[in-house]
């Protein structure tokens, strides 16, 4: 039985070689997918079923695909377009964090987020990012 396995595995890597397989927007289009998939079984929402379909075909096309410039190129985009989301959920997740030990505000000439630290009264802050000096009340 071990034989059997591990005959199919190497059969499976040599299918494999060349081709593109998983990264982050072939996760996000299955998990999407299975999420509508799910979603589908509620009888007014049927035509989901047909969107989950769609995904899941394209998250296949490109896990299969030998065309890597193209799907990394893809990918790269996608990270793009999400890395705003992911820096505003973690900037939420630090001040919920850090709520009781510091405060956070945005630079008004630059717009960055700066912490400082709570219960120090007025303060001059000097933002890393354009070095201008703004004072605030913390």
């Amino acid at each position: 039985m071990r034989g059997f396995f591990g005959r199919m595995g190497a059969r499976f890597a040599r299918f494999m070689y060349g081709r593109y397989g998983n990264d982050q927007l072939n996760h996000f289009l299955s998990v999407t997918s299975l999420i509508l998939l799910v979603l589908s079984i509620i009888p007014f929402l049927w035509p989901l079923w047909l969107v989950a379909l769609g995904l899941m075909i394209w998250s296949s096309f490109r896990c299969y695909s030998k065309n890597i410039y193209r799907r990394r190129r893809e990918n790269e985009r996608f990270l793009k377009l999400i890395q705003p989301m992911k820096d505003h959920f973690r900037l939420q997740k630090n001040k919920r964090r850090d709520r009781k030990t510091h405060r956070y505000f945005k630079c008004k000439h630059c717009r960055a987020v700066l912490r400082v630290p709570k219960g120090k009264g007025k303060i001059d802050v000097t933002c890393p990012r354009c070095h201008k000096i703004t004072v605030k009340k913390t």
